[in-house]
């Protein structure tokens, strides 16, 4: 059985016990910015790291404007509403994603929907797109709004996933939407380092959102960002993640409903000695791909590599096994050894909350769902 095998190397490339599937890695200047930050008392989000923070992620991603948030999911929230979705509208998006991607739309009040994803880079489909589309979408004639003939909700959005890292096709997906006249709100939360046909991933629609939760390729504990180049998009996520608070020496005066979402300075010092590392975190975990690859080359076992034309991070390595009963045995045994392995996550329709939302044909997130396992995946030291 090669799953001994399997075992054996991972122990190599990762000498620790157990074997965990991502964790931090500190060995820059972290302590150091977080003693300067506590020392300057700024330890809330009024604080020069939280810029520092911004500035550094924009200028590594090719943003025009980047806001910092407490988390991912925080960001794709202030995302979708500065491109105006709003309660009672529709959201499309995939199932084979984290649950916060759906979350993020149902704190809009709006409603997920969801379409397939392709099974080489796991991303959102822009055939499936389209067909759903012209399946179910029309031009209301007086208000110009895309309308669901089937459930009478607006369309207002459409949020792909870049999943482990790994670039969706957003380029065609781009294409499909502007047929459509969709903003595309891009959730590239595991996709930092990543890069696709020279743009980063976050940077193509025209809104974006990055995660730097502990297990992302870098962390600031809890996080996000909100990419744009929009000024607009990016004033109006600022202005609402600060409680909607106008600007003004000492009164207390806000003007919309807003959301404490400013990401702390603390974790931004944080944030900014992990971008000082980030592009080494990336070239080690490209060589931990790279040595799996060949591992699984030999065993004859599909590895999932980055699509054609990106260069992937590859937050999360993965494989694709043989079927249900494969998958759930080698999880047990690799569990059992020391060896963290993981399922994709529970494919979102098949949650309580959302199996009622509306969908197109989705059997290759069904078919994936039922074979992929994430494997140890974090920065070597």
């Amino acid at each position: 059985m090669w799953y001994k095998d399997f075992v054996g190397f991972v122990k190599k490339l990762y000498p620790t016990n157990p074997v965990v599937l991502h964790s931090p890695v500190f060995t820059g200047r972290e302590k150091e910015y977080l003693a300067e930050c506590i020392d300057s008392t700024f330890v809330s989000y009024v604080g020069e790291f939280v810029k520092r923070f911004e500035k550094k992620v924009a200028e590594y991603t090719g943003a025009r404007y980047a806001v910092a948030t407490v988390n991912g999911t925080a960001a794709l929230h202030l995302a979708l509403k500065v491109v105006g979705v709003q309660p009672g509208d529709e959201v499309i998006t995939q199932p084979l994603t984290f649950v916060a991607t759906a979350n993020a739309i149902a704190h809009c009040g709006a409603v997920p929907v969801f379409v397939d994803v392709e099974r080489d880079n796991l991303g959102m489909s822009p055939q499936k797109l389209q067909e759903w589309l012209e399946e179910h979408a029309t031009l209301h004639p007086a208000t110009k709004q895309l309308i669901n003939r089937q459930t009478g909700r607006r369309i207002a959005a459409v949020v792909p996933v870049h999943v482990f890292g790994h670039p969706c096709r957003i380029d065609a997906i781009l294409e499909v939407a502007k047929r459509f006249h969709l903003p595309v709100v891009e959730d590239a939360a595991e996709a930092l380092g990543s890069w696709y046909r020279g743009k980063h991933p976050g940077t193509f629609g025209v809104a974006g959102i990055l995660s730097f939760n502990g297990n992302k390729i870098i962390t600031t504990g809890g996080g996000g960002m909100v990419l744009t180049d929009d000024p607009s998009i990016a004033e109006q996520a600022y202005h609402l993640s600060t409680t909607a608070k106008k600007a003004h020496p000492w009164k207390y005066e806000h003007d919309a409903v807003g959301y404490n979402y400013r990401m702390p300075n603390v974790n931004a010092a944080i944030g900014v000695a992990q971008m000082e590392q980030l592009e080494a975190f990336v070239d080690n975990k490209r060589q931990t791909a790279a040595a799996y690859a060949e591992f699984f080359r030999q065993k004859d076992i599909p590895f999932i590599t980055e699509p054609e034309g990106a260069r992937s991070n590859y937050w999360l390595n993965a494989i694709v096994l043989e079927n249900y009963t494969e998958r759930d045995v080698f999880l047990e045994f690799t569990n059992a050894q020391g060896v963290m392995t993981r399922p994709v996550w529970t494919l979102l329709h098949h949650l309580p909350m959302y199996q009622s939302a509306p969908r197109g044909d989705l059997s290759t997130a069904e078919w994936l769902a039922e074979r992929i396992v994430n494997i140890p995946s974090g920065v070597r030291s």
